[in-house]
């Protein structure tokens, strides 16, 4: 599993990276291998201000499909629409082509609830 450390993690499997008052959000490389084959990423927010642990969209695996949930409070500004046509590059890339949207952060403050690359790692492995 990889767990870069310059990101943050929540406890939904959501990684963040922060770029000036952007923020840019996938799934974990460990979200992916649960989850299998990916066949469908949909995003229906873009343009819209959402809560942290709101949900912005879905994922769908051959066997499933989840919850995509904001990591924090912002306006979905980006949805990488490379993946309707690759949904499975978040599979094979999770952490850089894979990326699934980017948010306007409203609230900054809420980064420090985020977990670690460590206290994501140990989530996981408990």
């Amino acid at each position: 599993m990889n767990f870069p450390e310059e990101l943050k993690y929540t406890k939904d499997h959501e990684w963040i990276k922060i770029d000036g008052d952007v923020a840019i959000v996938g799934i974990t490389d460990y979200a992916q291998s649960e989850l299998g084959d990916i066949v469908y990423v949909e995003v229906e927010t873009e343009g819209e201000e959402l809560d942290r642990e709101e949900v912005f969209g879905t994922i769908e695996a051959v066997k499933t499909v989840s919850d995509l949930f904001m990591p924090v409070s912002g306006e979905v500004i980006e949805f990488n629409e490379s993946l309707e046509d690759d949904p499975e590059t978040v599979n094979n890339d999770p952490y850089n082509d894979g990326w699934i949207i980017k948010i306007k952060m409203s609230d900054t403050s809420e980064l420090d609830d985020l977990l670690s690359a460590s206290d994501y790692k140990e989530e996981v492995n408990a």
